[in-house]
């Protein structure tokens, strides 16, 4: 069986913003509702990373609010870092000052993106799927934001899991705001072909990683090579980037 090497990057960008200690979230609030900061320039660095990437699901990108200078973030990520195909999932807005969406880069061309809302107790949470090649077979690239509290989460993943059920191609990447060890995660693995993680790899917060709780996760019919976590500008996750082969059968 012949197969393809791709390099997919899972990263939270934080709409550009800059959080370099907890004290940030208080002494910055202003940077996530204000066009302000260097988030043009930091957004600049992001692309730098994104365009070693084949695949890029981002969170936390801003579709066009003031805080971002009504600027689209996928939209330009996908233009600096060269991508043909980009496409963006709305999920909460406050008024027009602060908007948040899920966004996908790629280089190869999906034949089919569809989003999703994820139940929840507060709304305002999504899951972007693209599917690649044709059949049941094709490459399932899915990104997903999920809650911060566990009840909801479950919810959530109870939801992605009849979508990827039996993929054996899926990928599912994004901030779950929880490990993989967690309660609600089991159900993940159990109803559905994908793996838990070979490598455990903390990346929140980015300037003291200690909290596993961004993921790219495999289906069994993909094949791990390798994976790191690398700064996203001044982000407060890390990025996550990973190596895999996906047969050609997947991509035709």
């Amino acid at each position: 069986m012949t197969t393809r090497r791709l390099r997919l990057l899972s990263a939270n960008i934080q709409a550009g913003s800059s959080t370099r200690r907890y004290s940030d979230y208080a002494t910055r609030s202003w940077s996530h509702v204000l066009p302000a900061g260097n988030k043009r320039g930091s957004l600049d660095t992001i692309a730098q990373l994104a365009g070693e990437h084949d695949i890029v699901g981002l969170n936390e990108s801003d579709p066009g609010s003031l805080r971002s200078g009504f600027t689209n973030q996928t939209h330009y990520l996908a233009q600096r870092a060269g991508f043909d195909y980009w496409s963006h999932q709305p999920n909460r807005r406050v008024g027009n000052v602060a908007s948040s969406a899920n966004g996908l880069l790629s280089r190869l061309e999906p034949r089919e993106v569809v989003d999703h809302p994820l139940p929840g107790r507060i709304s305002g949470r999504g899951v972007l799927i693209a599917h690649y090649g044709s059949g049941d077979d094709g490459l399932t690239v899915a990104v997903a934001h999920l809650s911060l509290g566990a009840g909801s989460r479950a919810s959530q993943l109870a939801f992605i899991a009849e979508l990827l059920h039996d993929h054996p191609h899926a990928v599912l990447m994004g901030d779950f705001n929880c490990s993989a060890d967690s309660p609600e995660m089991q159900a993940l693995f159990r109803d559905t072909r994908l793996q838990r993680p070979a490598d455990t790899l903390p990346t929140f917060p980015s300037w003291r990683p200690q909290r596993a709780i961004d993921h790219i996760l495999l289906g069994d019919g993909l094949g791990y090579i390798a994976a790191k976590a690398l700064p996203a500008a001044q982000s407060d996750h890390l990025a996550l980037s990973l190596e895999l082969d996906v047969p050609d059968q997947a991509l035709r």
